[in-house]
């Protein structure tokens, strides 16, 4: 039930921001469409711990405003590098054992990777990610990151 309260939560949230009209009769037209997919998803049961993982919420806010705060930090270290006019990059790439227990903490530790400026992931395998980093100093980086800790704390009890 509390998925389904979610859900809906989010889904008029979301639709209320899109629209930018409420008059009563939209207001409640988005409220009832919202009701209505989440109906749907109940009765397709596929509101499960593997599609909305609510334990995730309570930390996501947290690691939202670090990550946003990596990629503007990394952004600014791979515009120096490109604007450098020696173009100082030695791409590398780099394997390491990630710590995440779940596929949920895995996914958010490889898309964190690839959303930094100057890295990416290749390949997420569960013993094994294969990252491309712009430089060797990024590689270090990934390899021994303070990101790898926080994913795995994301994932929380997954």
């Amino acid at each position: 039930m509390l998925r389904s309260l979610v859900l809906t939560s989010f889904l008029f949230a979301f639709w209320l921001i899109l629209s930018g009209i409420y008059t009563p009769f939209l207001v409640l037209s988005g409220l009832g469409a919202s009701v209505a997919v989440t109906w749907f998803c109940r009765r397709l049961g596929t509101l499960d711990e593997e599609s909305m993982p609510l334990h995730v919420l309570r930390a996501a806010p947290g690691y939202w405003l670090w990550l946003a705060g990596e990629i503007v930090r990394s952004a600014l270290d791979v515009s120096r590098i490109v604007l450098h006019p020696r173009l100082p990059i030695s791409p590398t790439l780099v394997r390491f054992r990630p710590s995440q227990r779940s596929e949920l903490g895995m996914v958010i530790h490889a898309n964190s990777i690839t959303l930094t400026p100057g890295t990416l992931t290749i390949e997420c395998e569960p013993d094994e990610f294969l990252v491309h980093a712009l430089t060797s100093e990024g590689a270090f980086g990934v390899t021994d990151s303070v990101m790898d800790a926080r994913a795995r704390a994301m994932e929380g009890k997954a």
